[in-house]
């Protein structure tokens, strides 16, 4: 029996797959998305600026190469409007000092003519195709006069760390440091030209930056150049302080030293010391054994009927020996 026409359709159908055809795709707009990340600070007398450029469209598709950054800096007006800004804004013409690093965007802008002014800043993307989004977000920047760049920067090994001391108008300092092998990181923000970096490890090299800060309102900030760098391969030559509450007492075959145990985290052990007191002028004190870190000591090579002066002295693990302990005296019977 032959098939109809139309079962022969439907056959046909279901043996390729294909379903109805529909209304075709309008052409997509291809317009760059907004920047969203916008940033902006004065440093010295420049004004840097950076934003990563979209990578995508409005409509998530990869955007077309070549695409044009059009970033402006113009005065804030009363009241903004952001047409009339628009209008008047300068447009910032890259300069040798303008990159772009893969996906990021940097400017360097002259803050000479905008210092002491309220400056608003903003950037749009313009696609091959000439379309563009809009502009990102508006950032405000007060720019002031650049601050003092810190000077003569020196860094000296201590007891208790690396001291930095510079010099430099302001209230506000940051410290940047990197260990060997590192990366610049920031290490603190003091008041006063000086910090001490009291994480430093002795035999680890640090390099130091240092950079003035002025505080403006609506949490923002200026900064100053970044000082020249200075480094300092802290050696320990500081020697613990004296072990203090030395404590004789006579035993029957022995005289029994304890003491305070020092503070200090590096000290290895200790140094006893004694002399036998045979006459109103008592003998130098020397060196009688060596000790750990534990405070005490049993001094077994005495003799009944004498009178033994001792003292003690720390050592730390770099070989640095503490004052001695004032002497104590004691008889045994």
């Amino acid at each position: 029996m032959l098939r109809t026409l139309p079962a022969l359709a439907a056959a046909a159908l279901l043996t390729t797959g294909c379903g109805y055809v529909g209304e075709p795709l309008p052409p997509l707009a291809n317009i760059p998305a907004r920047v969203k990340d916008l940033a902006a600070v004065q440093r010295g007398s420049r004004i840097m600026v950076q934003f990563t450029i979209p990578a995508l469209t409005t409509e998530g598709t990869p955007i077309k190469e070549p695409v044009k950054l059009d970033l402006r800096i113009g005065p804030a007006g009363e009241p903004f409007l952001a047409g009339d800004w628009a209008a008047h804004a300068r447009q910032v013409v890259p300069l040798p000092g303008n990159a772009r690093d893969g996906g990021l965007a940097h400017y360097a802008i002259p803050a000479a003519e905008w210092t002491g002014k309220e400056t608003i800043l903003a950037v749009r993307v313009i696609g091959a195709n000439g379309k563009e989004a809009g502009w990102s977000s508006f950032v405000i920047l007060p720019v002031v006069t650049p601050p003092d760049q810190p000077a003569d920067v020196t860094a000296t090994a201590t007891a208790d760390g690396v001291r930095l001391t510079w010099k430099a108008r302001g209230e506000n300092f940051q410290i940047f440091r990197k260990a060997q092998g590192e990366d610049f990181t920031p290490a603190a923000t003091v008041q006063q030209p000086q910090w001490t970096d009291a994480s430093a490890e002795f035999g680890k090299q640090y390099t130091y930056q240092v950079q003035t800060i002025v505080k403006l309102r609506d949490n923002k900030q200026a900064e100053s150049d970044l000082s020249a760098e200075v480094s300092k391969t802290p050696v320990d030559t500081f020697p613990p302080a004296a072990p203090t509450g030395l404590r004789p007492s006579a035993a029957v075959n022995s005289v029994e030293l304890a003491w305070d145990r020092n503070t200090e985290p590096d000290v290895a052990g200790y140094h006893i010391y004694r002399t036998t007191v045979t006459a109103p002028a008592a003998a130098p004190l020397e060196k009688l054994a060596d000790t750990g870190q534990i405070p005490s000591y049993s001094d077994r090579n005495v003799e009944h009927g004498k009178t033994y002066r001792y003292a003690v002295s720390a050592m730390d693990r770099a070989g640095n020996e503490s004052p001695k302990t004032a002497p104590v005296e004691v008889v045994l019977p």
